[in-house]
């Protein structure tokens, strides 16, 4: 798998979504349970891990390495400073990285990539995919924009990577409906309607 730096949204929405699979942030339990739930995670995102070439599917294995990765990726995310987090997404990258590389788009200019080193477990390459999301989200965003959902019933967390930087929510559609619905059904009981 080759990971532009440029495409730093990609990465940055999959460790978003990945870490908010996890039991605690979910009410209906663990959101990669099995081997479905992560070739359906992987097939949302539009990714197609050279580990699993072939039409393979991932195994076992490959949810549980999952699932640490996901672990990994949400220390990484609640770093304490950017530092932290740069060494943190920085050591995502290495897992199965060769190194960045300078290479052509097909447009003939100059990108830098990563890419992940052939025979990488699944997980690795997402590692790299995360790493690279993470590191392009701070380098052209900065720290601020790793933030903790706004919703008070929710532990989830993202990385904002819209253009104005003003998201609060981790699943907009979940957990900013659920907020909005309760403002609403607070002020309709203050103004006693």
């Amino acid at each position: 798998m080759k990971i532009l730096f440029s495409d730093y949204v990609l990465g940055a929405g999959v460790a978003t979504d990945l870490v908010n699979t996890a039991p605690r942030v979910r009410s209906d339990g663990d959101g990669l349970p099995e081997t479905v739930a992560l070739a359906n995670f992987l097939a949302e995102h539009g990714l197609a891990p050279a580990a699993l070439d072939g039409g393979g599917h991932p195994a076992a294995s490959d949810v549980t390495a999952v699932h640490r990765l996901r672990d990994e990726t949400r220390a990484a995310m609640e770093s304490e400073s950017e530092d932290e987090l740069a060494a943190a997404a920085g050591a995502l990258v290495a897992r199965a990285g060769v190194g960045p590389r300078l290479q052509r788009d097909g447009g003939g200019h100059w990108r830098w990539a990563a890419a992940t080193a052939k025979g990488a477990p699944l997980a690795d390459e997402l590692a790299v995919l995360v790493g690279v999301g993470l590191l392009g989200a701070l380098h052209s965003l900065g720290g601020g924009r790793f933030r903790a959902c706004a919703s008070p019933e929710c532990e989830g967390a993202f990385v904002d990577t819209s253009r104005a930087g003003r998201r609060r929510f981790c699943m907009p559609e979940i957990c900013g409906n659920r907020v909005n619905v309760a403002n609403h059904r607070a002020r309709r009981r203050a103004t006693g309607a």
